[in-house]
């Protein structure tokens, strides 16, 4: 691990004392934020809200964890099941994977969420953020946990830049110098920068009279320098669209199938979307995904 800056260190012993304090007043009442939700309930909430606003997890969260509270449960479901209950909080394939990670952790770890980094990373369809987040949220390890919320909270406070570029692997060696030493503390504090980066430190009109940590801001220390047009349009590139991809009709797909009592014929999906030949790919894709089948008689329906 490279020295810690003078800066750093700065920003560190301001993120210590203040980040928490701050967090208590400005928490928002998320479901798997009360003390007796489950490192299951933490899991299942963590993989929802990948790439969703917390707004639209907050009640799938709250039904599937009353119909699923432990992993065996969900084990036990139906794909169909799974994918109906997802609805349309997006990237169906991620219920599926959830319930690939939920018959591990029911089989091999005794029905209970692991609280080791590698043996998270070990479970189907978990990546490296996932995993760390568990451990820190679940477990109150002193892991790093870095979002984009988190890496741009990092770059103006550090790096004095208003853009954060492309994730890379240091990010979590940068984030980890800013964690206190005290595992509590370090969980408490990783949480409060993802939080002060959704609420305050925003991608585009970030609050900075609001921020508990604007006087050890280097972005603000420089006078809030603004990116440049190329920069502006590098980042913009970056930003994923929806409207009219095949993201888009895939989703349009699986709303049918999710509603259908019975498999559906081919014209019925066809009239989702007028694009014949990326309708045709957006429903392969979903066969491929295995998020539906086709039965003998040319009809399609959820996976069983």
């Amino acid at each position: 691990m490279s020295e810690i800056s003078a800066h750093e260190r700065d920003a560190a012993d301001a993120i210590a004392t203040r980040l928490p304090a701050w967090f208590a007043q400005v928490t928002r009442p998320l479901p798997w934020r009360t003390p007796d939700c489950s490192a299951w309930g933490v899991l299942v909430s963590e993989v929802m809200s990948q790439q969703t606003p917390v707004t639209r997890v907050a009640p799938q969260w709250v039904a599937w964890m009353e119909r699923w509270p432990t992993p065996a449960d969900l084990a036990a479901a139906s794909p169909a099941e799974v994918l109906r209950a997802w609805d349309r909080l997006g990237y169906p394939r991620r219920a599926l994977r959830l319930q690939e990670a939920a018959a591990v952790i029911a089989a091999q770890h005794d029905n209970v969420v692991p609280t080791d980094v590698d043996a998270l990373l070990a479970l189907p369809g978990i990546g490296d953020y996932t995993a760390r987040a568990v451990a820190c949220f679940a477990y109150g390890q002193r892991v790093p946990v870095v979002d984009t919320n988190v890496r741009r909270v990092r770059t103006r406070l550090i790096a004095g830049e208003f853009l954060q570029p492309a994730a890379k692997k240091r990010d979590l060696a940068d984030v980890e110098r800013l964690l206190p030493a005290d595992p509590a503390l370090a969980a408490t504090v990783s949480i409060a920068l993802m939080e002060l980066g959704s609420l305050v430190c925003t991608a585009r009109a970030p609050r900075c009279d609001d921020c508990p940590l604007q006087d050890v801001c280097a972005w603000q220390l420089a006078g809030c320098p603004q990116p440049s047009e190329a920069e502006l349009a590098s980042a913009k590139r970056r930003v994923q669209k929806f409207a009219g991809t095949d993201r888009q009709v895939r989703g349009l797909l699986m709303a049918v199938l999710r509603e259908a009592d019975s498999p559906v014929e081919q014209q019925v999906l066809d009239a989702v979307w007028e694009d014949a030949p990326q309708r045709s790919r957006a429903l392969h894709s979903l066969l491929i995904d295995g998020l539906a089948e086709q039965d003998s008689e040319g009809r399609f329906h959820l996976p069983q």
